[in-house]
């Protein structure tokens, strides 16, 4: 085959293939949230409380191990589920028990979860349990917001900073 055709026939296959990849771009069309409603997301990580409380050592204990295993405290590694509720108006929406991550169970539990909700004044409470209590809940927020259509609401989680964060 003489080589002209030959380099016509692959800029016609280049451009067939570049065209190609064009329309897988544009179609179908991403659609990241309804125009007509507004997303909640509920978004977080935590490490929740260790199945064992720590033990504090005596200075006979320390003393006992080696000098490059000298700690006040003991741990055990695991740690417990996390429990995340989240009510939209009074109407529970999501309650979500999270395993730890990591290989012994010692690792922050994450939580991703989306809603699509009618724009408009919402009232959101979250409650999270990260310790072994059975009744109530360690963090809670209720706050009154407005959703508005296309746009999304995060509900995510920060002990450091007090809680939940609603934005």
């Amino acid at each position: 085959m003489p080589r002209a055709i030959q380099l016509g026939l692959q800029v016609i296959l280049y451009a067939g293939f570049a065209a190609f990849l064009g329309w897988l771009s544009a179609t179908p069309a991403y659609e990241y949230a309804p125009a007509d409603r507004a997303v909640v997301k509920l978004s977080l990580s935590h490490a929740a409380d260790r199945v064992e409380p720590c033990v504090r050592l005596t200075p006979q204990e320390i003393a006992k191990l080696a000098p490059n295993m000298r700690v006040a405290e003991q741990c055990e590694r695991e740690r417990l589920p996390l429990l995340v509720e989240l009510d939209i108006d009074g109407a529970l929406v999501a309650r979500v028990e999270a395993r730890p991550s990591g290989l012994w169970d010692d690792g922050p539990a994450s939580i991703y979860e989306r809603f699509a909700v009618a724009p408009g004044r919402h009232v959101l409470t979250a409650r999270l349990r990260d310790s072994a209590r059975t009744d109530g809940w360690d963090y809670t927020l209720s706050e009154a917001v407005t959703l508005e259509a296309g746009r999304y609401f995060t509900v995510t989680f920060r002990a450091e900073t007090g809680g939940f964060e609603f934005r």
